[in-house]
């Protein structure tokens, strides 16, 4: 997967609490964990982002054992119920009492626990990494994906974004959500500094962290950006910082824009993308170039891709896509079922240069009063006129719920939805919450908000 040894005097991470390693340090570190582990199996990792978790992953890459990555707040009944369901041999996790599983070695902070001996499941050859699917909490649905689709877009976002070992990405995102494993392998790859941080960038400690170390980059989904524009980003002084990017979501036109233009003015990259786990990471980006021009879009294919419309939908063809879904033990045998085609649930359009659109997903429609309402849309339409309040919008046919996060505008929205849309206001239910849920990576879990809409 890498080639440390061709940068092993270089840093490879180095973490806020002041721990660090050096590439070297992970080609040894990859002959540890191979002596613990003499033979191919699977092991789930408990993730943070932490020098423990990426140097266990890492090496467990290397020597061709399979990871499956989990938050390590995960509820332990949803990871009681994956490891019943896949049976590893082995899990990765933060040093701490886990007494009914013996413990293999202690590193880094992170501790190899031995699971109790039962039939380890067969795994495919071409098998490298497991990734809960979007959204996912707890389901034992899992993306398998395999060496090639690794090496083919961690090749792919190498090259259109032009990455260097000059490079000093900060984490912003979960290393288990598939865009910021990317930010991880991208930059191992190149023999890049990872600067590694648990705090969030609502804290005075990440960006203290930001300018000592001089990051130079960090990825961001739609969240992070709203955060960014309320903290006025624009204002801070942070003179390393050369590129940013975005996924995990389409960005509102307004905060797009407001980023690109930005980026243009003060000599930097903003990188808007589009992807899934089960393209491994990336489908498409747009030139920084392009980005005002083209507000709004996720750009073209990335380097060895195409995309498509098909009926509406996006259709992504690519040597990164996965082989497929694992459901049970048994799936970890199974090889490549999507045959390098992706249909990935999203309506787009394409514009006369050959740029693509997002304009919803395909299941986030529902009928009101006999009219065809994208859900997509309404948050938009609603963020644009609202740009100071968080909100999400769910329900089903003849219902609408938005979820906002000022009671004192529940009204006003109420009315400018219904101003909007031309649709009675009993359409539409307003209700006031202290805030939007969200997983670890940020996506809003519109689950719950349809449990609520239940309630």
């Amino acid at each position: 997967m890498w080639s440390f040894s061709s940068h092993a005097e270089r840093l490879a991470a180095l973490s806020d609490s002041g721990e660090s390693i050096t590439y070297g340090d992970l080609c040894r570190f990859v002959e540890v964990i191979r002596s613990a582990i003499p033979r191919r199996g699977l092991v789930f990792c408990l993730c943070s982002n932490t020098l423990g978790s990426v140097a266990g992953y890492s090496a467990f890459l290397q020597n061709r054992i399979v990871p499956l990555l989990l938050n390590k707040a995960m509820y332990p009944a949803l990871l009681d119920q994956l490891i019943e369901t896949y049976r590893p041999s082995y899990l990765w996790a933060p040093q701490e009492p886990r007494s009914h599983f013996p413990v293999v070695l202690n590193a880094h902070g992170y501790a190899l626990l031995e699971v109790p001996v039962r039939p380890a499941p067969l795994l495919h050859d071409d098998l490298a990494l497991l990734l809960t699917t979007s959204g996912s909490t707890g389901s034992p649905n899992l993306v398998r994906l395999s060496y090639r689709n690794l090496d083919a877009n961690t090749a792919s976002i190498i090259q259109y974004l032009g990455m260097t070992e000059q490079e000093r990405p900060i984490t912003t995102l979960p290393m288990e959500y598939t865009y910021g494993l990317s930010v991880i392998n991208t930059h191992l790859a190149v023999g890049a500094t990872l600067l590694l941080t648990t705090k969030t960038l609502m804290q005075k400690e990440f960006w203290s962290f930001f300018k000592e170390q001089q990051a130079t980059s960090f990825a961001g989904v739609p969240y992070t950006y709203e955060m960014l524009s309320r903290l006025r980003f624009s204002r801070m002084t942070l003179p390393s910082l050369r590129t940013m990017t975005q996924a995990g979501g389409k960005l509102s036109p307004q905060l797009h824009r407001e980023f690109a233009e930005f980026a243009q003015s003060s000599g930097r990259r903003f990188f808007a993308m589009y992807g899934q786990a089960e393209a491994t990471a990336r489908i498409s980006y747009l030139p920084h170039e392009r980005s005002v021009e083209k507000c709004g879009s996720i750009g073209i294919a990335i380097p060895g891709g195409e995309l498509s419309l098909v009926d509406g939908e996006l259709i992504y063809s690519g040597p990164n896509v996965a082989l497929g879904y694992a459901r049970s033990a048994g799936d970890l045998m199974k090889g490549d079922e999507n045959g390098g085609t992706l249909a990935t649930g999203d309506l787009g359009t394409r514009d006369a240069d050959g740029y693509y659109f997002i304009v919803g997903r395909k299941k986030r429609f529902i009928k009101i009063f006999g009219n065809r309402v994208n859900l997509d849309e309404a948050e938009d339409l609603i963020r644009s006129a609202f740009p100071d309040i968080s909100v999400a919008c769910a329900g089903s046919d003849d219902q609408m719920a938005i979820f906002v996060t000022d009671e004192h505008r529940a009204m006003a929205v109420k009315r400018f939805l219904s101003e909007k849309t031309g649709l009675n206001p009993a359409a539409f239910q307003v209700s006031a919450v202290q805030t939007i849920p969200r997983n670890h990576a940020g996506k809003t879990l519109y689950a719950e908000l349809e449990a609520l809409c239940c309630a």
